[in-house]
């Protein structure tokens, strides 16, 4: 089968870029021809199709720096964000020259356009989208909103709740700009566009369908974890590790006051870009603790990491989907302490791969984590069960099968 992927990133910036490598591998290596079709960037991979793609319109990986651009840069992206004809032209030309079985979509809001689907569809070229935040349900992504915390106010309600609440960067003027561009996406009806939504987890797909997307186009395929070492030799020295960007969502403040006042030493790896990082360590300036920042690491400096901590967490206060690091941890046989929240719980079963703790509740979250240090062996044996659970339910073999069982019913093909 000839498949055309699309990712508005050909770098590895965080877990849909991961996704997108691997299963690119895994599609090629069971004989399949992948085309990319991305954006053009400096970090990117080489790529034998890179004439193809979309002229970069900056190096910057977050739609956050887009203030800091020239306005040419500023109205290509909105032309990007809203319906781009440069685009669909561009998309159509290589749809034309390839002449692909369909199209896999990952991430393409803000930085390539919707247009791209409806190139697509005007060549009877089926589209399906992997779904890895909230984009067709809430302007911001990620139904929440750093003043009051989760927010479904435009799930049911009034959309222009995003505008009066400022949910897009704190700015009444990115909120407007993201608002109307739902608002046109929303009357093109691009969703009844796409033939299929590959979704990671059943909490995002209850979502998708109170939104109203037909429970027929989605279809539950969670990740994988393509873990190169059959049995890892791990330990279990006395810290918690915490791997992921640092941003509010994240629910770092709340992890960094459950470890305040303690002995329990805790590393965390990763990076800001808005400078959340220096307001966790102005909180715990003078205030005692044994907490680490590492700063960011590619994933093989963070391997050894976790086949050495006692256990990892995943404390996020957002409706986060199916983060990569609970599968990675799960890998290195780590058992997670998360939040019982959103889709984590399909994830942590609670006392047998990790323990969750309520919502935005510090005592509770210590209480896990002071049992897992007091426990060891407890952490080790939730670790083991961890890593049986990632070989049988979230191996590279079973997503391929679900997923090439999926675009062979959407094709008509058995390829």
């Amino acid at each position: 089968m000839k498949i055309i992927l699309v990712n508005y990133r050909y770098f590895i910036s965080g877990g849909p870029e991961r996704y997108y490598f691997n299963i690119k591998e895994i599609l090629e290596r069971n004989g399949h021809v992948v085309i990319p079709f991305s954006v053009k960037n400096s970090r990117n991979f080489s790529s034998d199709y890179e004439t193809y793609f979309l002229d970069r319109l900056d190096d910057e990986v977050y739609f956050a720096h887009s203030n800091k651009k020239s306005m040419k840069v500023i109205l290509k992206s909105f032309s990007r964000m809203f319906y781009s004809f440069e685009v669909k032209r561009k998309f159509r030309q290589l749809l034309t020259d390839t002449n692909p079985d369909l199209v896999y979509i990952m991430q393409y809001h803000n930085k390539i356009s919707p247009s791209i689907i409806d190139a697509a569809k005007n060549l009877g070229i089926p589209v399906i989208h992997r779904i890895s935040d909230f984009q067709y349900m809430c302007p911001n992504a990620l139904f929440y909103n750093g003043v009051k915390g989760v927010c479904e106010e435009c799930l049911n309600g009034n959309r222009w709740n995003c505008v009066r609440n400022k949910c897009v960067l704190n700015s009444t003027v990115y909120s407007v700009i993201k608002l109307g561009a739902k608002m046109l996406h929303d009357a093109m009806h691009i969703t009844r566009k796409i033939d299929a939504f590959v979704v990671p987890s059943s909490f995002t797909l209850g979502k998708l369908v109170e939104y109203g997307i037909s429970r027929q186009k989605l279809h539950h395929i969670p990740t994988f974890f393509n873990l190169k070492e059959g049995n890892p030799q791990v330990e279990y020295k006395p810290f918690v590790l915490f791997v992921g960007r640092i941003e509010k969502q994240k629910g770092l403040m709340s992890l960094v006051k459950a470890f305040q006042n303690t002995d329990y030493n805790l590393k965390i790896i990763g990076f800001s870009n808005d400078g959340y990082e220096d307001e966790l360590k102005a909180y715990l300036n003078g205030k005692r603790h044994h907490i680490e920042f590492l700063g960011k690491m590619n994933f093989e400096q963070i391997v050894p990491y976790l086949k050495s901590c006692l256990c990892t967490v995943v404390p996020s206060e957002w409706y986060d989907n199916f983060p990569n690091v609970i599968l990675e941890s799960f890998a290195y046989k780590k058992a997670v302490v998360a939040t019982n929240f959103g889709s984590l719980p399909e994830l942590v079963r609670n006392g047998e791969t990790g323990l969750t703790f309520n919502y935005q509740d510090v005592e509770d979250f210590r209480s896990k984590i002071a049992y897992f240090f007091a426990h060891p062996t407890e952490a080790k044996a939730m670790g083991e069960n961890a890593f049986q659970n990632v070989q049988t339910c979230f191996s590279p073999a079973e997503h391929y099968n679900r997923l090439m069982k999926l675009f062979n019913d959407i094709t008509g093909k058995q390829k």
